[in-house]
């Protein structure tokens, strides 16, 4: 499908893998520059070699970048205007579980971490690239939220609410820009494999003192009851949403919310 936005230029946040890197390969068939961003580099020139082995043509690039550090947010930004004329796009996929346990026992600190990962990145890599669209006239802004926003889980009090505030920041956002066209949408994915699921499935799994495969067994018939297809999501099934938001085929979605989760979420509104 011709999405219209070939030659445009994408950032993409926690490229490197998962979600963000499948994302990549969507937009990379579209004929779009993709500029990778995470914490590592030698993790971002890996991704590039694959991405590259995947289309020899694509056109790439990457630059390491802390969320949680506001100078290098900008230094980043500052890097994609000098270089690439700017962003039209941006997927802001980075993102950490954080802290979990007992609410009791959780401290401030272990609040103020998760938030400076989940929201205040987000806020953060927004608030760089956001005029940088304005000059365009021209932008879409795809957040990755999770299904913790609606159906929060007791153990996970910080990225649930990190991720409900996402939720409220890009409809916040794009009443403010999407006069100026820059649309903002959230997409809320549930139990895909990633790395961040990889690490909780590896530690159910020596929590229980069994294997990988009877952990995720296990969590999705206790935790997760109402996963419809009875598997971990895969995360081009989540880059296939986001490719079609940063597309001109979504020109009349903004502000929107698409959960990508085979019906974990109970609820019929959300």
């Amino acid at each position: 499908m011709d999405l219209g936005i070939k030659g445009k230029t994408a950032v993409i946040t926690g490229g490197d893998s998962g979600i963000g890197f499948e994302t990549a390969k969507k937009l990379i068939d579209e004929d779009v520059i993709i500029i990778l961003s995470d914490l590592k580099k030698d993790e971002l020139e890996k991704a590039e070699k694959e991405l590259l082995v995947y289309n020899k043509e694509a056109k790439i690039a990457s630059k390491a970048c802390d969320l949680n550090d506001n100078t290098q947010v900008k230094d980043f930004a500052k890097w994609v205007a000098d270089n690439y004329g700017g962003a039209d796009i941006l997927v802001n996929s980075a993102g950490a579980r954080g802290a979990a346990g007992d609410f009791l026992k959780l401290t401030d600190e272990d609040w103020l971490e998760t938030i400076q990962i989940d929201l205040m990145g987000a806020v953060r890599i927004s608030r760089a690239f956001i005029p940088q669209m304005q000059a365009k006239k021209w932008g879409r802004m795809v957040m990755v939220s999770s299904e913790n926003a609606f159906q929060p889980y007791v153990d996970e009090s910080p990225y649930n609410a990190c991720k409900a505030a996402i939720i409220n920041l890009s409809k916040c956002l794009s009443r403010k820009y999407g006069e100026e066209g820059i649309l903002v949408n959230t997409v809320s994915p549930a139990f895909i494999e990633t790395p961040m699921t990889d690490a909780m499935m590896e530690q159910l799994a020596e929590d229980r003192n069994t294997d990988i495969d009877s952990a995720v067994e296990w969590f999705l018939q206790n935790e997760r009851p109402h996963l419809t297809a009875k598997r971990r999501g895969k995360p081009e099934e989540v880059a296939s949403v986001i490719s079609f938001l940063c597309s001109e085929k979504a020109s009349y979605v903004n502000g929107s919310n698409y959960r990508v989760d085979s019906g974990a979420v109970e609820s019929a509104f959300g």
